[in-house]
């Protein structure tokens, strides 16, 4: 038993003065205990990030130096339990397309080393996967087919980033400055998006039924990914997608609102201020109340740092705020057991107190165990 007293209990729809309980994992009641003392600082239920590419980062910090892939693991689940992170969807990418070329073998290893490592108690936090299956890639559908019925698969995503038609490099121009960014030369450029369009051509639509029809198979939730218009959420839609990962439009957030979708977004893009990419700015989805949960997608530590600046500045209460890093993503991923101070759900806990307007994190439990 693990009891916390003199805390700031951030509850679902309120902050109360008092202390809480935790027994087998599981938070048994909220009342003032003995124990632990919080100092007064605010205990909230730990974050639940449903997409975070920093594994992938971890593998390879450099475009020409790869990690051990067990050490890069380690790194990053130590990492995200720093951030308050206690339940982590590791978005590993199935596909390549021409650029990051070792992102197969990122998903292999980390595959790999995720089976094996999570049920060891070597991880800190909780480890899931979340697979984005890259649809003009030939050998995604493979992929997908190898590990689909793994139970670390909890959640997938769709993506096309072919230059000129979707994702990110809709526009080609900007898709052609990136790769020049990076040492390709004007003929190499051009031979790529050359063979990314005969690629797309040859296996997006059927590389799309394919992983529409394993995910509903195995009854894993399907998010699209970069979505830009209302046409795009209009046909997901149809296709029986609920969630609207990385909206890159605000006309298209707003239709996959009305449609009933679950909208993720971007920490990074309020901590920087704005997308990194000219896309819409994720402030504006939370003043017109579109986002349902934030994921740290390149920064771990950015998902309290964003919720707490809408907070700071009033776009939403503290307890609405934390919640798109709590009990949102914990409904996405139906992860009920977790994401809400409340008896009953697991002890995932992280205290924290504001210093001159910035979270410090302070100490992070997972089920009553302190991890960080």
């Amino acid at each position: 038993m693990t009891s916390f007293a003199n805390a700031r209990l951030v509850l679902p729809e309120e902050i109360r003065e008092g202390g809480l309980t935790v027994e087998n994992g599981v938070i048994t009641q909220l009342e003032a205990a003995d124990g632990h003392d919080c100092e007064g600082d605010l205990l909230m239920p730990g974050m639940i990030d449903l997409h975070t590419d920093n594994l992938e980062r971890q593998a390879q910090p450099r475009s020409s130096a790869r990690w051990p892939s067990r050490s890069a693991l380690l790194i990053h689940d130590a990492q995200c339990v720093a951030a308050g992170i206690t339940t982590v969807f590791d978005a590993l990418c199935l596909g390549d397309i021409g650029f990051e070329k070792e992102r197969n073998q990122t998903f292999h290893d980390g595959y790999r080393d995720l089976s094996e490592m999570q049920p060891s108690g070597a991880l800190k936090a909780e480890h899931f996967l979340h697979l984005r299956c890259e649809l003009p890639a030939a050998e995604m559908a493979a992929m997908l087919a190898d590990v689909i019925g793994h139970p670390l698969v909890r959640l997938i995503s769709i993506m096309d980033h072919s230059p000129g038609i979707g994702g990110q490099y809709k526009d080609a121009a900007r898709y052609r400055r990136m790769r020049a960014a990076e040492g390709f030369g004007e003929d190499e450029i051009e031979t790529m998006i050359l063979e990314l369009t005969a690629s797309r051509q040859a296996y997006y639509h059927s590389n799309r039924d394919f992983v529409l029809a394993r995910a509903s198979a195995h009854g894993v939730p399907i998010a699209s990914h970069d979505d830009h218009s209302e046409t795009d959420i209009l046909r997901n839609e149809a296709d029986g997608i609920s969630i609207a990962e990385f909206p890159v439009s605000l006309a298209a957030a707003r239709e996959a609102k009305l449609r009933g979708m679950r909208v993720i977004a971007g920490a990074p893009n309020i901590v920087r201020g704005g997308s990194h990419s000219g896309n819409v700015a994720v402030m504006d989805l939370v003043r017109e109340r579109l986002l349902d949960a934030l994921a740290s997608d390149y920064v771990p530590a950015s998902m309290l740092e964003a919720a707490m600046s809408i907070a700071t500045q009033g776009c939403m209460s503290l307890p609405g705020a934390l919640a798109l890093v709590t009990s949102g993503p914990a409904d996405i991923a139906r992860l009920h057991d977790r994401g809400r101070l409340v008896p009953g759900q697991r002890g995932d806990l992280v205290q924290l107190r504001m210093y001159e307007g910035f979270p410090v994190i302070r100490s992070v439990w997972r089920e009553g165990v302190r991890i960080g």
